[in-house]
């Protein structure tokens, strides 16, 4: 007699999954979150909600030397002359971009991708996001 009621049909009960006692959450208008951070959508280099700059990395560990080799839309490419592994091309690459924007080290902050090869560094220092793109254009052109 239990293994009659062990499983209840959805259609057994029709008042009980009717459109009235059974509602799907609204779905959220997608273009009504929209906020006006960077000046650009596929920017690399923009402002988070709390203001911090953020810069996405496309790293390329195992390189001679260290360099920016360009920006696109995809994020900042660095070439990083350190293995990677152990994390050494991430001690690397903070320490590259530090020395790049002239910062210490720890005002340049792993925000994503500590395993991946597109990273996201979030700078912490006193620094403007313009200053941040003249520096970095500065390097492309050394």
């Amino acid at each position: 007699m239990w293994r009659q009621f062990k499983s209840v049909d959805a259609f057994a009960f029709p008042e009980i999954h009717s459109s009235r006692y059974c509602h799907r959450m609204p779905q959220m208008n997608k273009r009504s979150k929209e906020t006006n951070i960077s000046k650009e959508e596929n920017d690399p280099i923009s402002l988070n909600k709390h203001n911090n700059i953020i810069i996405q990395v496309l790293a390329k560990p195992g390189a001679k030397q260290n360099a920016i080799t360009g920006i696109t839309e995809d994020g900042v490419g660095i070439q990083i002359n350190a293995p990677p592994s152990d994390g050494e091309a991430n001690a690397e690459l903070v320490k590259y971009v530090s020395n790049v924007l002239r910062l210490h080290k720890n005002d340049v902050v792993f925000e994503k991708g500590f395993k991946s090869r597109s990273k996201k560094l979030k700078i912490v220092g006193n620094i403007s996001i313009e200053e941040v793109r003249r520096k970095i254009s500065e390097e492309i052109g050394s």
